[in-house]
């Protein structure tokens, strides 16, 4: 039976409301030395457009971007609904981060090597692992080989592979995640998607979070907050697995309908189509009350944008 003291906060809203606090930096360490597989120390939270909390941004993403011991940027991002172009916005945001952190007339040495983290709570594609990991590689088109760049600093030869100066991605697909925890990072992943953590857990950071992360430590005003984010979750996601069941459903009766109705008149077939684009836009109107972003009701209704912007 689980005690009150066993219900932990939720990532999504610790990142956003707690681990910004020095105090909590042992959390965040723990989880990105896992998943680094090195050894991490935060020196900073760094003020980035993400980590503005506004209610609009409720779902689409929690930013903390951070300064590690070997002066690298370190960018964690929790998304919890689809967004279409989200590979082109994880781009953006490692290049904002490379060119906000090297002024002007310096030299291009200080360029900073940036890794991306993103915790995603949807399915983005195709792939069997709930973790994969990405980097820039100049790889031999007839050789296979990988380029080592060499440079001259201080009277020295120094040799770099490109993967230690370009960036590093890493998608966690939390949902994918379906095995018994056994490893360290199986069990960060394990309380990313359940929220559960071990009590003999010894995963850097997890057992920091069993000590911070527990609900009732919240006062009052805080659990309300929360519960209001974890509700509205709730419903966000019933609102899509509905619309994305309905749609199924309304394309298999298409098909049937078709097959059945060939002779009718296209009179009775235009009203019919015009009751299930209204379904479509009672179902928009409430993803847009959910704050959703219109690309996204666009792709799980396909309603036109416009025509969802106008919808109230």
């Amino acid at each position: 039976m689980m005690d009150y003291t066993d219900r932990y906060i939720r990532f999504d809203w610790a990142v956003k409301r707690l681990l910004r606090n020095k105090a909590n930096f042992g959390v965040l360490e723990g989880f990105l030395t896992v998943l680094l597989n090195e050894p991490i120390r935060i020196v900073e939270i760094l003020e980035s457009e993400g980590n503005q909390q506004r209610e609009n941004e409720k779902f689409n993403r929690v930013d903390i971007k951070a300064r590690n011991s070997k002066d690298e940027i370190i960018i964690v991002e929790v998304q919890n609904t689809r967004e279409i172009y989200y590979l082109e916005r994880i781009l953006f945001g490692v290049a904002k981060a490379i060119t906000e952190h090297i002024e002007l007339g310096e030299l291009y040495s200080e360029v900073k090597k940036v890794y991306s983290v993103s915790i995603l709570y949807f399915d983005i594609g195709r792939g069997n692992d709930y973790l994969y990991h990405g980097q820039n590689t100049f790889v031999g088109v007839h050789t296979g080989d990988f380029l080592e760049v060499t440079t001259k600093e201080k009277n020295a030869i120094i040799r770099k592979l490109p993967a230690e100066i370009f960036p590093e991605y890493f998608l966690i697909r939390v949902n994918e995640f379906n095995k018994v925890a056994v490893t360290p990072l199986e069990e960060w992943i394990e309380y990313l998607k359940t929220g559960i953590i071990r009590p003999d857990t010894k995963a850097p950071g997890l057992e920091e979070a069993r000590r911070k992360l527990i609900y009732y430590n919240m006062d009052k005003k805080e659990r309300l907050a929360y519960d209001e984010h974890i509700n509205a979750v709730m419903i966000q996601n019933d609102v899509l697995s509905t619309a994305a069941l309905e749609g199924r459903q309304e394309g298999r009766q298409e098909g049937l309908a078709e097959g059945r109705q060939e002779g009718l008149a296209e009179g009775r077939q235009e009203g019919l189509a015009e009751g299930r684009i209204e379904e479509k836009r009672e179902n928009a109107r409430k993803m847009k009350s959910l704050n959703l972003p219109p690309e996204t009701i666009h792709q799980i209704t396909g309603l036109p944008i416009e025509e969802i912007e106008k919808l109230s």
